[in-house]
Formats: C-alpha cells, structure tokens, sequence
C-alpha cells in the first residue's frame, strides 16, 4: 500500500522542486493500490511543489450529449457550464475532478480547454482564459510555457499529453482544421449558447499527421535526450519541461507538414 509520502518522494525523484508548476495527466490504477486514492496523488503533487508551486490538470467538460449538437427539444433541459460546479470530463480519468473539487482550486472558464488549478499561482494560471482558441495565448498552457513549468505523465498515455495542442495552435501549418461548436453557458439569467471556435482538437489538426502522432512527438522528443523517466508508484512516469517540449513540438509539427 502506497502513501502520500511515498508518492511524493517519487516526485521528487523525477526532479519536482518547490515552486514548480506541473501539469499532471494520469492513469491512476497503473500506480497501484495507494492509501487515500486519488486524493493522496493531488495532496503528493502539491506537496513535492510546495511551498511556491501549483499543480494543473485538464478537466474539459462533460459536455451535454457527449459533444454532439443537442436537439432542439432537449436544449430547455441543458444545464451550462459552469466552472465552478461542471464535472471534468471522465475520458481524462479521476484525477482531474478529484483536482477541481479540492478546497481551494480554481477551474478556468474555457470550457473544452479547461483546466484546473491548486496552489500558489491558480489564480493566475486560470484567469481570463479566452473562449475561442482556448489552447492559444492567454490559455493556461501557454501560462505554463511562460512559467517555466512542468509536465508530468504518470502512467498515462504520451498521446494524452495536452499541451501539445498548444503546440499546434503555434505551429505554421497550412490547412488546420477549424472545429465550431454551440456551447451552453450557465449565467445569472440562464443558459446561453455561444458558438465557440478553436482548431480541431478532435482529430490531427492537419491531413498529413496519424491519429496518435502525439505519441511520436513526445518519443522523439525523449529520444533527443528530453525529459526524465522514472517511476510514481508503480507508474512509469515522464517529466518535461513544457517550454523545451512546446518548442520541440512545434519545430516537428512545422518540419513534416509546415510552409
């Protein structure tokens, strides 16, 4: 049975320091059976970057009707979203609704492209978070380039990896797909829908990239030599710096299908 402490000593192993900002993405069952569950992994992450530091994760949103177009007949019983009280999205895992409703957390307003955040800099980092291009500039991704922070895989799947979404709203890619949608937003009055757009983060952003070439970018990013490799539990585990790997990402996205 794993402890808080000891989870956070892996962290810190992986070369977590105070003040960091970290961004975490998780496939909680890979780190085996840990005393307090999820709760003990977010309490580890602020202890390994405490005091000083904040830790992240993309919540999204558990959008009504799994994303599609909501009927006409069903948009009057539609609850919006709200980033104090809407529910992560469960294809991320537990860890991110486990994040949002920690005492003290705060959940940007962009709803796809939310995030939420624990620690010294949650303000900031989910402060005026634009609604459209919400992984672009202002977003609490490119916050976390600027911060010099961090991301940490554990357990998860390198094609999870959402800062390179960032990635690819900096790179110069002719033909980006451009994905709109009606998105419900719960207000004082009521529910209002606005059309949101952001480039598609559904499906690669341009024809010439495969389905999971998330995952190729950040293999060839640790092959250069980027990024330290541990374990958190039983975990393997990854941690980038996200400017170095931002950048990396976008020079690759540029080299196979920029002008």
């Amino acid at each position: 049975m794993l402890t808080r402490a000891d989870l956070t000593g892996d962290l810190r192993t992986l070369g977590l320091r105070p003040g960091d900002a970290v961004m975490v993405h998780t496939a909680f069952r890979r780190i085996g059976p840990v005393l307090g569950g999820p709760d003990a992994l977010v309490g580890a992450l602020l202890d390994a970057v405490s005091p000083g530091g904040t830790v992240l994760a993309y919540t999204d949103w558990q959008a009504p009707c799994d994303g599609e177009p909501v009927p006409a007949e069903l948009r009057d019983h539609v609850l919006g979203f709200d980033a104090a009280t809407s529910r992560a999205i469960r294809d991320h895992g537990v860890v991110p609704e486990f994040l949002r409703t920690t005492p003290g957390a705060l959940r940007s307003a962009s709803p796809g492209a939310s995030v939420a955040a624990l620690g010294a800099d949650a303000a900031w980092f989910t402060a005026d978070h634009p609604l459209d291009y919400g992984y672009g500039p202002g977003s609490p991704l490119a916050k976390l380039v600027a911060r010099g922070g961090k991301v940490a895989m554990v357990g998860a799947p390198w094609d999870t990896m959402t800062l390179l979404h960032h990635a690819e709203h900096l790179a110069d890619l002719p033909g980006k797909r451009v994905a709109r949608s009606e998105v419900p937003f719960a207000t004082a009055g009521g529910v209002v829908w606005r059309w949101v757009e952001e480039f598609d983060t559904a499906d690669p952003v341009v024809e010439e990239f495969d389905e999971d070439y998330f995952a190729a970018v950040v293999d060839a990013f640790v092959t250069a030599g980027g990024g330290t490799r541990g374990t958190v539990g039983r975990a393997d585990t990854l941690v980038v710096d996200a400017a170095g790997m931002c950048a990396f990402a976008v020079a690759w996205m540029e080299q196979r299908a920029g002008r």
